[in-house]
């Protein structure tokens, strides 16, 4: 498991171990992390370092410094590096004066009304004028991103994002792709989109929320002496050794009863694919055994007879755990339906019908036992008939709500994101989208609900499902957009696809 700090337990982190480290010591470990980064990058896109053109767009603060001190590095290596300076009063001296030193260019940038660059001078040779800055930048091989830093919030401002709009080669961001919210990824403007981002210590928020998470491209992790004064992470994020460790397979001495029965109450006669999509999801995602009971059941025995369906909820027989609401409807057959499961004092997936009817009829939390737990797995528009609109924070919300109503709460979303009722979040960033498609969700409840069967915690069954659900919309997918029933038919690739650490 990876964690996430937030901006304010990075800058805590900086103040006490600079108290051990000269603040000099951490910038130069820091640039030279990024001059290594771009030499990869000029390699890979450019096919040679020496002789290549890279911009430096810096900003005020240690972000510019690290740039400008990268840019020095570049020098050495043979790089013709021209530095664009979008707050010269304020850009970093050590840094300025280590890439004059080298023989950098330097060439200070203002912003005029109109949105545009007013003008641009020469520190190194005479004047230039604002289009020079405009030409370089346009005809870089690599540009690096160290306009603004931690603190900044908001989009680009004018000067900045009328040269971003000018790039077309690779990016490399400092900390985070300037124009990047750092606690929340949300993106209300111009924004840097970063082929790669390096960062320090530890992963930020806007690197795996949100349109963050999409503009920070590949995030490396550089450790300049940060990583062990953090503390505990405000977010987790779940990687392929977490999903190998905790996937239930069967042992030796095992049997269907010993490695879980899942209940699906799902489907109806209107809705029978949800049925046949939660009941298949947990068919595939374990070994153990599956009970299906709803009105779609003669249509799931032909597409599973491995299942044992019947009829009615109060038919199930015993199981250990339940997914519960896709397709049920929310008038009273399906409200009776999930009556039936709140009072089982069994642990469940609630989904779809099942939240819509919850934020219908309150009446119906009083049916719960709350020391079983309980996963509430909404989109966006049901969690705002839940709980109110999501909002630019999403891990905000969904913490609040997992509190609220004393349940681990999974958000869907390009971005998923976990709260446990405990304050613990993790956040699951797809690679793609391939997911965003109708019935994806009602896979999604049946592998969560086969591994609360299983035993596992549910804030870990419900992070290890949307990691595998992710992971099996890609192979599913190869590049084309794909149904339910294809993401459906990849877990079982999916699963081997983590054991024989693949991914």
């Amino acid at each position: 498991m990876r964690g996430v700090w937030t901006a304010d337990q990075v800058r805590a982190a900086e103040e006490r171990l600079i108290e051990q480290v000269p603040e000099s010591t951490l910038m130069y470990r820091a640039a030279f992390g990024v001059a290594v980064a771009a030499s990869d990058l000029l390699r890979e896109h450019v096919g040679r370092v020496s002789g290549a053109r890279v911009v430096l767009l810096v900003g005020a603060g240690s972000n510019g410094g690290d740039a400008l001190w990268a840019g020095a590095f570049l020098r050495r290596r043979g790089v013709r590096v021209d530095a664009v300076l979008l707050a010269p009063d304020r850009a970093h001296p050590a840094g300025l004066a280590a890439l004059r030193a080298a023989g950098g260019r330097v060439l200070a940038v203002t912003g005029s009304r109109s949105g545009g660059v007013a003008s641009a001078e020469s520190h190194s040779a005479g004047s230039d004028s604002a289009e020079a800055a405009a030409e370089v930048t346009a005809r870089a091989d690599l540009v690096v991103d160290g306009i603004v830093g931690l603190s900044a919030r908001g989009p680009l401002r004018p000067a900045a994002a009328a040269l971003v709009e000018l790039v077309t080669a690779p990016v490399l961001a400092v900390d985070l792709p300037s124009g990047v919210d750092p606690a929340t990824g949300e993106v209300t403007g111009p924004a840097v989109s970063a082929t790669r981002t390096v960062t320090f210590g530890g992963l930020k928020p806007c690197h795996v929320l949100g349109a963050g998470a999409i503009h920070s491209g590949r995030v490396d992790v550089l450790d300049i002496g940060l990583t062990e004064e953090l503390g505990t992470p405000e977010l987790s994020l779940l990687d392929p050794a977490d999903l190998r460790r905790n996937w239930p397979v069967p042992g030796p001495q095992d049997d269907k009863y010993s490695q879980g029965v899942v209940g699906v109450a799902a489907g109806s006669a209107v809705y029978p694919g949800a049925a046949i999509l939660v009941t298949g999801a947990a068919v595939h995602a374990t070994s153990g055994m599956v009970r299906y009971a709803g009105p779609a059941a003669d249509v799931v025995r032909d597409h599973w007879p491995e299942v044992v369906a019947t009829g009615t909820v109060a038919d199930a027989g015993r199981v250990q755990a339940w997914s519960v609401g896709p397709g049920i409807g929310t008038g009273e057959s399906g409200r009776e339906v999930l009556r039936h499961v709140l009072r089982s004092g069994l642990p469940a997936c609630v989904d779809a019908d099942a939240i819509t009817l919850l934020s219908q009829d309150e009446t119906l939390w009083d049916l719960r036992d709350p020391g079983v737990p309980l996963v509430l797995s909404p989109h966006a528009g049901e969690f705002a008939r839940l709980f109110g609109p999501v909002g630019a924070d999403r891990v905000a919300s969904v913490r609040r709500a997992a509190a609220h109503f004393d349940a681990v709460v999974l958000l869907k979303g390009n971005t998923t994101v976990i709260a446990a009722p405990d304050g613990r979040v993790l956040v699951n960033q797809a690679r793609a989208s391939w997911a965003a498609t109708a019935g994806s969700g009602d896979v999604l409840s049946g592998l969560i609900g086969a591994l609360l069967a299983s035993g596992l915690d549910p804030w870990a069954a419900a992070g290890n499902a949307a990691l595998l659900h992710a992971s099996a919309a890609d192979l599913a997918a190869r590049g084309a957009p794909i149904g339910a029933s294809a993401l459906l038919a990849a877990v079982p690739a999916a699963i081997r696809r983590f054991r024989r650490a693949e991914d």
